[in-house]
């Protein structure tokens, strides 16, 4: 079967409204962190072959920072929030309560992989939170890890471990807009169900 052929409007309606859910989820919780107003634009979700997700995203040049967690249960899957990193970094320094002008590059990396690592698991654990109040799972969750590198380099390493366990991929890109800054930031989730698990989904939805 092509792969285009797997996925009817009816289904995708079903795995936007999942995107749309989680990304208000997101914004709300990123707001009570934060301490100010959170606001997300309205979500493009689509679910496309995995190797193809780098080309979504960007230039493969682009220095990104990506977040992961993997969740097991009844709808075991891996999920990643990635921004681009100069964002990442935007985000991270508002939730850090200290002075870091008196650390070198290497101490202030470590905090602020700290504070996306938290900023990247509550964006993941609000599209999580959708998916257990749709469907009445559990669906608990690893430690997030945070990786840096080039976007080609981090899509070839999420092609290499996860393309083996899921070939479909679904894309959440949204904007984030954070009161107190000019800046908009990006951010994308990726959520890469293990085979069976995104069939299983959209039985529990009723439009399989």
């Amino acid at each position: 079967m092509d792969y285009h052929d797997k996925f009817t409007n009816i289904h995708m309606d079903a795995i936007r409204e999942v995107g749309n859910i989680g990304t208000g989820n997101a914004a709300t919780a990123l707001s009570r962190l934060l301490g100010r107003a959170v606001d997300m634009d309205v979500p493009v979700a689509e679910m496309i072959p995995i190797y193809d997700v780098a080309s979504q995203y960007g230039s493969p040049e682009t220095n990104v920072c990506a977040v992961l967690v993997r969740t097991e249960g009844e709808f075991a899957c891996s999920l990643i929030f990635m921004i681009d990193e100069e964002k990442a970094a935007i985000m991270a320094d508002l939730i850090i309560p200290m002075d870091m002008s008196g650390l070198d590059e290497k101490g202030r990396t470590q905090i602020r992989d700290s504070a996306i690592a938290e900023q990247g698991n509550i964006i993941l654990g609000a599209f999580l939170n959708a998916l257990s109040r749709i469907t009445g799972w559990t669906l608990p969750t690893t430690t997030p890890a945070v990786a840096r590198d080039m976007l080609g380099s981090i899509m070839d390493l999420v092609g290499s471990m996860f393309g083996v366990i899921g070939e479909s991929a679904m894309l959440v890109k949204t904007s984030l807009h954070i009161k107190g800054l000019d800046e908009e930031l990006g951010g994308t989730v990726i959520m890469i169900p293990d085979p069976g698990s995104l069939e299983c989904l959209l039985a529990t939805l009723g439009v399989l």
